[in-house]
């Protein structure tokens, strides 16, 4: 199975630029989805400020921008940290004036704790790793957004907050309410300039989910385990992100748009009674 993302839309370069001048804000955006966000946006123009944990993320991620005549700043912030927060606010608002666009990105399914053993402590992990920091950066951004006119919000969950998702019900609630949280924040500021749309992913090849090892030479699996037929890649997500981002959807608000292959239309979670578990990838066809 190939590792690299196939290419089935036209070149970037013969869009139009979509974000020229934009300011875009994307937390996460290091790596993986967020990282393909972040590249994107700024083929785009926009001037992307990248919030990433990780310092060699962040620099790697600011450097390929550039290098391809992109325009990039980078973070190092945890976004589950008020001040970090506090700090990011101030740098983007200190250089730019205003925001026209924030990705809420960071989420995290680890570390994986089963229900019948977790703890508060547990509990009080997963929601600041998908949620709290949403309702933060959020609010940290949305009063300049406002003043300026207006801008876009694209939240970043995952489609096992909004269907069944066996192995971890604390994580799912955390990302249905990132989603409702979208919905609710699209009809509370529309009126204002605001336009608030989420996207629930699965099925994507990133660095914290890997679904090609252990299957590599099993591509001809993929149409029994996905109604695309194929894996998903950052790019796919990020494609989605930037419809959100821009006037495209400009009549688009309060939605949550599962980017996921067509898992959450088809069933996506199955019991396999040879593994005693729940899979989302049934081994035959």
């Amino acid at each position: 199975m190939s590792t690299q993302a196939p290419s089935n839309v036209p070149p970037v370069e013969k869009w139009d630029r979509l974000l020229d001048g934009k300011v875009a804000v994307v937390t996460g955006g290091g790596d993986g989805i967020g990282g393909a966000i972040a590249r994107l946006f700024a083929q785009h123009g926009a001037l992307v400020e990248i919030a990433e944990i990780d310092s060699e993320r962040a620099a790697a991620a600011t450097q390929a921008i550039e290098a391809a005549g992109g325009r990039a700043r980078a973070h190092v912030v945890d976004v589950r940290c008020a001040e970090d927060v506090a700090r990011l606010r101030a740098a983007v608002l200190d250089e730019h004036g205003g925001i026209d666009v924030l990705v809420n990105n960071v989420g995290d399914y680890r570390p994986l704790v089963r229900f019948q053993d977790s703890s508060p402590e547990s509990w009080q992990a997963m929601y600041e790793v998908n949620l709290l920091h949403v309702f933060a950066v959020t609010q940290a951004f949305l009063t300049p957004m406002i003043e300026t006119g207006g801008g876009a919000i694209v939240n970043v969950h995952s489609v096992e907050g909004m269907r069944g998702f066996p192995g971890e019900p604390v994580y799912a609630a955390m990302k249905a309410a990132v989603a409702h949280f979208t919905t609710s924040l699209a009809v509370g500021y529309g009126r204002k300039g605001i336009r608030a749309n989420g996207i629930g992913t699965d099925l994507t090849q990133t660095p914290q989910v890997d679904y090609i090892k252990g299957f590599e030479d099993r591509e001809d699996l993929w149409p029994s385990w996905a109604p695309a037929g194929r894996l998903g890649w950052p790019e796919d997500q990020a494609r989605v992100a930037l419809f959100l981002a821009t006037d495209l959807s400009s009549f688009v608000t309060g939605h949550n748009i599962p980017v996921d292959g067509g898992t959450k239309a088809g069933g996506g979670w199955f019991f396999s009674p040879e593994a005693r578990r729940f899979v989302n990838r049934p081994k035959g066809l």
